[in-house]
């Protein structure tokens, strides 16, 4: 067994445990369903005898009264069997999904890490599916192998050469069907990575569209999509040529087996070792063991692409995460948030040693000369990554001690792409805070120039803005996303970049509006904008990974070159 199937087989085993008692009530069911298809030969033979050979009309009509009764018992049994298994399946893909879903989401982050959305959705939709499958497919086996116990057990009674020679054929044709299942499994795993890949892709573009557009980049990203969609195809065809190749070797030594069954009966009665009602129940058994061991096919494709769904869920929730969240009884609680912000020895990514003090109520600059280094500034203050060297302090408490939860809620650190959610223009200023909020709202809304996309659009805060953002401009998608970060009165708001996409009139009237919103209130300002940094206390240089100046806009305009170079070129 290899190491990398452990995690894969556990994840089964979890989505199975969840289940068990559907799974139990539709295995039961399951069995007595096949228990009642394998007894249907024996009544006919013995309706044959009687009727036929005996010529008894009272016990011809008794057996098969009997076998209408038992006919009714099938028809119930396959019901509920099947609504217990489905039942299982579906809970079982969602308990995944909710898995997957919390797994991404988790404050601590990681699992995202290397994956496209399109991929994770893929897992969290396809991969969930064919796990929580497996479930259906335990239950149709253990049917399955019922009838083929049940089938083999009546043929001993009729004829000891018979019931051994089921009995000693079916596991070794089930040895067989696990063998061919082996190639399925492989290509399986390989198919959905692609088609996985494929979706990721195709969501990066959709997303991308109007960039994609504006720089005549369309033909290039088709030429990348069909590629990718041709490698997830020819995946695909391969798996279905496994699982077709299977499933017709699988057909031919079924049907061989099942001749050697009636070729055995056949001989035995032309002897006189059995009876005509006997031989007719042994043809019929023979007919109906097809069913089990076809059965047993579809079940072992079943569980073949579960693993392979398995093991990519369970890359996913094992993903290593980014930062290690505080356990409830070691993390301390700040009474109340002054908005203190010491850096110290801070090296993470491209930056080296860097020493930063920010106190409570000050506007600061950040200007990188890399953005890398802008980037993982970002995520450390954001504790979307913890420092490989020194540490982030808020009020003098190193960020690691303090709960996620708290952390995000004291430090609001805004991206200049952020999202938008599907809804109102004011169901997204207000996403943290809640309509309620007016004041705060309406002086973010005024701040951010938000107030002119309102104006312009034709259901003003309430018009609808689709996923994403897409139905509005890049400059009014920036300006409603800084008016949610302003609404949100986070104690320390570190902004990136909040004007790149709106003109200079624009961009100085929202550095005003920043100065005055956030008065009182620590506020951070990673950006190479003039404008923005004209509205600071003072402005930190780091270049090369390291700061290497700090003072006011004007000062550093005159003394530094790498700071002109930064801010105005």
């Amino acid at each position: 067994m290899r190491k990398a199937d452990l995690p894969g087989r556990s994840v089964l085993w979890r989505a199975v445990g969840g289940q068990r008692r559907d799974v139990a009530l539709g295995a039961v069911l399951g069995m007595g369903h096949q228990t009642g298809e394998a007894l249907v030969p024996v009544l006919i033979g013995l309706a044959v005898e009687r009727g036929v050979v005996d010529g008894d009309a009272g016990g011809l009509l008794l057996w098969l009264g009997v076998l209408a009764v038992v006919y009714v018992g099938l028809s119930f049994s396959f019901r509920f069997s099947a609504r217990a298994g489905e039942r299982a399946s579906v809970t079982a893909a969602h308990r995944l999904r909710t898995q997957l879903v919390g797994r991404v989401l988790a404050p601590e982050g990681g699992a995202e890490d290397g994956r496209l959305p399109g991929e994770l959705a893929n897992t969290a939709t396809e991969d969930a599916k064919r796990v929580g499958a497996v479930t259906m497919a335990l239950i149709v086996g253990i049917a399955a192998a019922t009838g083929l116990a049940v089938g083999a057990v009546v043929l001993l009674r009729i004829s000891l050469v018979l019931g051994l020679l089921v009995l000693l054929g079916t596991p070794l044709l089930l040895w067989l069907v696990h063998l061919l299942s082996k190639p399925l499994e492989r290509r399986s795993e390989t198919e959905q990575e692609r088609a996985a890949r494929a979706s990721g892709v195709a969501a990066d573009l959709v997303a991308g569209l109007r960039v994609l557009k504006g720089i005549g980049a369309e033909p290039a990203a088709v030429a990348r999509y069909r590629r990718i969609s041709q490698e997830s195809l020819t995946a695909t065809l391969r798996a279905a040529r496994a699982e077709a190749w299977q499933n017709g070797v699988v057909t031919i030594l079924t049907g061989a087996f099942l001749a050697l069954v009636a070729l055995v009966g056949g001989r035995l009665t032309a002897r006189g070792d059995i009876s005509l009602g006997e031989l007719v129940s042994s043809v019929a058994l023979a007919l109906f063991l097809i069913g089990p061991l076809s059965e047993f096919s579809w079940v072992n494709a079943q569980l073949a692409q579960g693993r392979a769904s398995a093991a990519r869920i369970a890359e996913v929730l094992g993903a290593d995460r980014a930062v290690t969240p505080s356990g409830p009884s070691g993390s301390t609680v700040l009474r109340r948030v002054e908005g203190r912000l010491r850096l110290r020895g801070l090296s993470y990514g491209s930056l080296r040693e860097v020493d930063i003090d920010i106190t409570p109520g000050e506007t600061v600059g950040v200007v990188t000369t890399d953005p890398a280094d802008a980037t993982a500034l970002l995520r450390c203050l954001g504790r979307h990554a913890d420092p490989e060297s020194g540490a982030v302090a808020l009020d003098g408490t190193e960020l690691p001690a303090l709960s996620l939860a708290e952390v995000r809620a004291a430090i609001l650190v805004a991206e200049h792409d952020a999202d938008l959610f599907e809804g109102t223009l004011l169901d997204n200023v207000t996403a943290a805070v809640g309509a309620h909020a007016a004041a705060p709202v309406t002086a973010a809304i005024a701040a951010s120039g938000t107030d002119e996309v309102v104006r312009a659009l034709p259901d003003g805060p309430d018009t609808a803005v689709t996923a994403r953002g897409h139905s509005l401009s890049g400059g009014q998608r920036q300006r409603v996303a800084l008016a949610r970060a302003l609404a949100a009165d986070a104690p320390v708001l570190v902004l990136h970049e909040p004007t790149t996409a709106v003109d200079a009139v624009t961009e100085a009237g929202i550095a005003a509006g920043i100065r005055d919103v956030r008065g009182g209130r620590t506020t951070v300002l990673v950006t190479n904008s003039p404008a923005l940094l004209a509205v600071t206390d003072r402005v930190v240089l780091i270049d090369g990974g390291r700061v290497t100046a700090t003072g006011t806009h004007e000062h550093l305009v005159h003394d530094r070159a790498a700071y002109r170079t930064a801010v105005l070129t």
